[in-house]
């Protein structure tokens, strides 16, 4: 094994060795430490995540590919989430948190995961251009493919609205999003891609290996980071609300955006280093796939979980819990109706940003309310411009066709 990936290998694990030893012995001293030590296991055993599941790709090819590496990459999100839906289903206090860990991190990824992929690989791009002489590009080039993505996420982004408007969540609808889910799988898995992958960071050392060597590797990895996240999920879940109390801060905004921050943060670096390496596209597309897991296998699952700790069929929401999720799916649309012309503009991807960090400002109902009608006003003007895209793009989950066939009908619509 190459020396750097084995050091940081052992980094991650020794990071993650305290939890552990808590853990196994119990040893509790304060909601704090234990959120400092119990939330470091998270991140370390997040990156092995990120290093493993890129490196898969190895193995296996095609737009499938991305869309494990993202279900893989948020793990340790689902970990958390599906914990405080669970404990809901028994101690009504933590109605509250079932959802909180989800909006935030949705709202994250889009809001700053996206714009800062987009902005770096822009400031490479153009960098080249200079270097080649030619113009600078002013957005990011979506392939094909990614019309596959962006469709089922335009689909999702419409009927998450159905969640405020009923103001829970029934099983049933979790189970038909569990379902969407499935089938993003299986027409993931129908696009054939023969390109070479090409790897970037500890992910290369990892790919590089020979097979047998490389899927023993990637598969001790898995199997020793779920088994860190799995030990570390419930008392880091636990510590972030009881530290918010010992802290005297409001235990919700630390479940909704220090947990997301911990899970997300291998994410967006993998994602960082593929923009650095000129490989924007395949950056964007793994976050955008991440988008579509959320919204789909993590909120069809809170229900699920709800129910199995002792709740009903229907996770309830409260008045505050609603509105996070119309702001959510609002910037959501937003976020579907920027690229849904498989453009990202530098201009938009610093609006996304601009109105990700006003929402830290504004945190009344009114004003919150007011910034979701902002983001589907924008939503709408971006929807009248790309007009041309709207159907290609909600068709594209329902039919099947190859990178080729895509990415010459994405020429034929530039023509």
């Amino acid at each position: 094994m190459p020396a750097p990936l084995l050091r940081r290998i052992i980094l991650c694990l020794a990071i993650a060795s305290p939890a552990v030893i808590f853990r196994i012995t119990g040893f509790a001293p304060n909601p704090v430490v234990d959120l400092f030590v119990f939330g470091g296991a998270v991140v370390a055993a997040s990156f092995l995540l990120a290093w493993a599941a890129e490196a898969a790709q190895k193995d296996i090819s095609g737009a499938l590919a991305i869309a494990i590496l993202a279900l893989i990459a948020v793990l340790p999100e689902y970990a958390v989430d599906l914990y405080y839906a669970f404990r809901s289903g028994f101690d009504a206090s933590y109605e509250q948190f079932a959802a909180a860990n989800m909006t935030g991190s949705n709202r994250l990824l889009l809001g700053f995961g996206w714009p800062l992929v987009v902005m770096v690989a822009l400031i490479v791009a153009r960098q080249a251009a200079v270097r080649n002489n030619t113009a600078k590009p002013t957005f990011l080039q979506l392939p094909g493919t990614s019309r596959l993505d962006i469709g089922f996420l335009a689909i999702l982004a419409v009927v998450a609205f159905a969640i405020p408007l009923i103001g829970m969540i029934p099983i049933w609808f979790g189970i038909l999003l569990i379902l969407v889910f499935v089938a993003y799988l299986w027409r993931a898995s129908r696009v054939h891609d023969d390109g070479e992958k090409e790897f970037v960071g500890m992910a290369a050392h990892i790919a590089n290996l020979p097979q047998r060597a490389r899927r023993i590797t990637v598969a001790g990895m898995f199997v020793v980071a779920a088994a860190i996240i799995l030990a570390s999920a419930e008392p880091f879940a636990t510590a972030l609300v009881d530290s918010g109390s010992a802290l005297g801060i409001d235990s919700y905004f630390l479940v909704q955006w220090l947990a997301p921050l911990a899970s997300e943060a291998p994410e967006f670096i993998v994602a960082v280093l593929f923009a650095l390496r000129g490989m924007g596209a395949a950056a964007i597309g793994t976050l955008i796939a991440s988008k579509i897991n959320q919204w789909s296998l993590l909120v069809g699952s809170l229900p699920v979980a709800h129910f199995f700790g002792g709740g009903g069929t229907d996770l309830a929401l409260d008045a505050r819990q609603v509105e996070e999720f119309v702001l959510t799916a609002s910037q959501t649309v937003m976020g579907v109706a920027i690229i849904v012309a498989l453009r990202f503009h530098r201009t938009a991807a610093i609006g996304l940003a601009a109105l990700f960090a006003i929402q830290f400002l504004v945190t009344d109902t009114t004003g919150r309310y007011i910034l979701s009608a902002i983001q589907i006003g924008v939503a709408i003007v971006a929807i009248v411009i790309h007009r041309k895209d709207i159907l290609p793009t909600l068709a594209a989950p329902f039919r099947r066709a190859t990178i080729p066939e895509l990415d010459q009908e994405l020429a034929s619509s530039r023509r």
